[in-house]
């Protein structure tokens, strides 16, 4: 009988397996509460670490998971001449624990201008202004953050995922992302900084091609190499991502190829603009989540028709209202629908848009895995 890792692999390949592959993406939301845990326990104590929790919920539901970048992958010379910083518990309450960073400078201690929160019931926030949760931008009190389970994140870590995983799936890990502009910030300096444009794009090249020798040098590689980034054009138009990400990402994906190795591009939000310069510009393996309005933009028969021999597509039921709101029957009529625009040949992955929510029934899911393990045979 052939196994999920068989068969995503074959699709990847351009084959044609037994049925099409199904992968919900339910990478955070759906894998903690399944834990019966605060979420604060997977994200900020790693009890267990929320990949583990993603792997539990792949075996549960039966998926044919495509584990893109959730458990990182760093090398000691990431944080070569960095100097060392402390993590304090900043504010602490029934909904939310609050930590920020800290040095030693000088004999003073300074904090990081950013805080993170971690909900009792939701994914954290990364980067948050203190003001946003009722804190100065120097704590007026603060714990040692303990309590962290360690986790090996170099490549014995990674070896171990892939061991974990086992016959369920593939394991991804980044090698560059295409969104380089993420927040307002970002978006300033951008403009302020007309000047360093080109280096900015040259050192991402330089980067890419740095991790990509790290990567390879490994004893146990990943099955393969993520290079999107969630939402490439909502912060950034195409003649931005063209001109900081592109360059860096297209390296990423000639190395990969030349190597053997797949590339996956994941980018929540408006995304047919970037189908189309990855199938005609690059030799990317597969893209997800091909977001339907109003979320996104992208229509599955469309994009199908235009690169379903070039790319390999993943996607694309809404997350909220046919898997959070929706009837099984809904699923079942919304999964057929998307294998009926886009299985024919090959190249297609059955899946939602982006992160299913927290509340998505059960039974949502198994209809949406039994569609595909059904309706979608090929004859």
């Amino acid at each position: 009988m052939i196994t999920c890792r068989e068969r995503l692999l074959t699709v990847l390949r351009g084959g044609i397996p037994d049925c099409v592959p199904v992968a919900p993406d339910f990478s955070n939301m759906i894998p903690a509460r399944l834990t019966g845990k605060p979420f604060w326990q997977l994200y900020l104590y790693r009890d267990p670490p929320i990949w583990e929790a993603y792997l539990e919920a792949a075996k549960k539901f039966n998926i044919d998971s495509v584990m893109d970048g959730y458990a990182p992958l760093t090398f000691p010379e990431d944080s070569a001449g960095q100097p060392p910083k402390e993590r304090f518990i900043v504010r602490r309450d029934e909904q939310m624990i609050v930590t920020q960073g800290s040095m030693r400078e000088n004999g003073r201690r300074t904090w990081d201008a950013l805080v993170d929160v971690f909900y009792v019931d939701n994914p954290p926030t990364w980067g948050v202004s203190p003001d946003k949760v009722g804190l100065g931008p120097e704590p007026k009190w603060y714990e040692p953050l303990e309590g962290v389970k360690p986790v090996d994140t170099g490549p014995a870590g990674l070896k171990r995922v892939k061991e974990l995983m086992g016959d369920q799936g593939l394991v991804g890990v980044w090698l560059t992302g295409s969104c380089v502009l993420g927040s307002e910030e970002a978006i300033y300096r951008y403009y302020d900084n007309p000047d360093l444009h080109e280096r900015w794009a040259a050192q991402r090249v330089e980067a890419v091609e740095r991790r990509f020798a790290q990567i390879m040098s490994m004893e146990v590689r990943p099955d393969f190499l993520c290079v999107g980034g969630s939402g490439t054009l909502v912060f950034q138009t195409v003649e931005i991502f063209r001109q900081l990400a592109l360059p860096a990402v297209k390296r990423g994906i000639e190395l990969a190829t030349a190597a053997g190795i797949p590339t996956h591009v994941h980018s929540c939000g408006p995304e047919t603009a970037l189908v189309k310069i990855m199938a005609e510009e690059t030799s990317l393996t597969v893209i997800d989540p091909l977001e339907i309005p109003p979320m996104g933009d992208c229509h599955l028969a469309e994009l199908k028709r235009l690169y379903g021999k070039k790319l390999t597509l993943k996607g694309n039921l809404h997350t909220t209202k046919v898997m959070l709101h929706g009837r099984p029957q809904d699923v079942v009529a919304a999964a057929r629908k998307a294998i009926e625009e886009a299985a024919e040949g090959g190249r297609f992955i059955l899946s939602t848009g982006d992160q299913c929510g927290r509340d998505t029934p059960d039974e949502n899911l198994q209809a949406l895995v039994e569609t595909a393990r059904t309706y979608g045979r090929y004859a």
